[in-house]
C-alpha cells in the first residue's frame, strides 16, 4: 500500500521501520525541530532522524490545518495514512483524504486508557495487562472503531521504559497485520464500548513528587511508571532533593515513624542498603537514586557521601 506515515518520538520509529519493509512509504510527517537538552539546541524528532537516514522524504509543518497543507496531502495520492504518536490533531478534512482512511497505533487496549499517557497510567493503576490497538481514526480522542489488538502482560517489576519498548514493537506488528487484513478485505471493525472508557491524562510535574504517606505499593508503581523519565523525586528534610530511579518493595516492616531511614547490610558487602519507612510501616528499598547535580548512584554509594544513621528521620510531611 502507498502510505503517508505520521509520527514523532522513538515509539513510532519501530512502526515506520517495519512498515517500510513491506509497503511504500511516500513521505513522513513529523513535528518540527524544537529546543531540547541543557543547551536548548534545535533537535529533530526520532522519526525525522530515521527518515533522513533512510532517504525518506520528511515534512515538518507546525500544523495540518492550512488549506495548502491539505492540498499537499491530497496530491500525494496515498492509499492510507498511518499515525503513531504524531502529536498534531488531524482535522476531518485530513481524515477524509485517503481512500482507506487514517489508522492510529495506540499503546493500550482501547477503550481503556484513551489519551496522552496510556503506558504510565496502566502501570500507575496496577493493571495486570495492556497492549496496543490499531484504530480507525475519527474526530474524537481515540474514539474510533477498533481494527486489531495485541495484548501483553505487565510484570510486577515493569518500568515505563521496558513496557514502552515492548509496546513499540507490538504496535509495529499490529499495524502490519491490520494492513494485511485491509488488503484481504477481512477487517471486522468493532465499536468501542462506552462503559469501559477511561482516560490517560498527560503526566503533570506535581505527580512525580513522592509522598511517603502513600502505601508502599502505590509508591513502587509510581517510581516504575516514571522510570527513567521524568523520574520521581523526594525532598528531604535538609532541603536536598533526590530523584528515585529504581526502588523495590521489601518484606520488612518497622515501627519507626514515616520518613525514617533504614540501613541494613547488603549481600555484596559494598555498604548498607538504603530504605525508607512509608505508610503502614512498610519499607521501600531505594536501589538507585540521583542527588541534584550528580550522576545516578546506588543507595549504598549515596550513604557513603552523607551522614545518615539508622533510624534518622530524613523526610517529614
Amino acid at each position: 500500500m502507498r502510505i503517508i506515515f505520521m509520527g514523532s518520538p522513538f515509539f513510532a520509529v519501530k512502526s515506520l521501520a517495519k512498515l517500510s519493509q513491506h509497503h511504500t512509504i511516500l513521505c513522513v510527517y513529523t513535528q518540527p525541530p524544537r529546543p531540547a537538552g541543557r543547551g536548548m539546541r534545535e533537535t529533530q524528532t526520532a522519526v525525522s532522524k530515521y527518515a533522513r537516514e533512510h532517504d525518506i522524504e520528511c515534512l515538518t509543518p507546525p500544523s495540518l490545518q492550512p488549506q495548502h497543507e491539505i492540498e499537499k496531502l491530497k496530491h500525494a495520492n496515498a492509499d492510507i495514512f498511518i499515525v503513531v504518536a504524531y502529536g498534531l490533531i488531524l482535522s476531518q478534512a485530513v481524515l477524509n483524504i485517503p481512500p482507506f482512511g487514517c489508522i492510529n497505533g495506540h499503546a493500550s487496549l482501547l477503550p481503556r486508557w484513551r489519551g496522552a499517557a496510556p503506558i504510565q497510567r496502566a502501570i500507575l493503576a496496577g493493571d495486570k495487562q495492556t497492549g496496543v490497538t490499531a484504530m480507525q481514526m475519527e474526530k474524537g480522542l481515540d474514539t474510533g472503531p477498533m481494527l486489531h489488538q495485541v495484548s501483553t502482560k505487565i510484570s510486577s517489576n515493569e518500568t515505563f521504559k521496558t513496557l514502552h519498548d515492548r509496546l513499540a514493537d507490538l504496535t509495529a506488528d499490529c499495524l502490519l497485520e491490520t494492513l494485511y487484513l485491509t488488503e484481504k478485505k477481512t477487517l471486522m471493525p468493532l465499536v468501542q464500548p462506552e462503559q469501559d472508557v477511561c482516560y490517560a491524562h498527560k503526566i503533570s510535574k506535581s505527580e512525580t513528587k513522592l509522598d511517603l504517606r502513600e502505601s508502599v505499593e502505590k509508591l513502587d508503581r509510581k517510581i516504575r511508571a516514571f522510570s527513567p523519565i521524568p523520574s520521581c523525586w523526594l525532598e528531604l528534610d535538609d532541603g536536598s532533593r533526590i530523584k528515585i530511579l529504581e526502588a523495590s518493595v521489601t518484606e520488612k516492616q518497622s515501627d519507626l515513624p514515616i520518613g525514617s531511614a533504614i540501613l541494613f547490610d547488603n549481600k555484596t558487602n559494598s555498604g548498607s542498603d538504603f530504605g525508607l519507612v512509608v505508610a503502614d510501616k512498610n519499607i521501600l528499598l531505594i536501589r538507585q537514586l540521583q542527588p541534584s547535580g550528580k550522576k545516578p548512584m546506588s543507595g549504598a554509594a549515596y550513604l557513603n557521601g552523607v551522614t545518615i544513621r539508622n533510624g534518622d528521620i530524613v523526610w517529614s510531611a
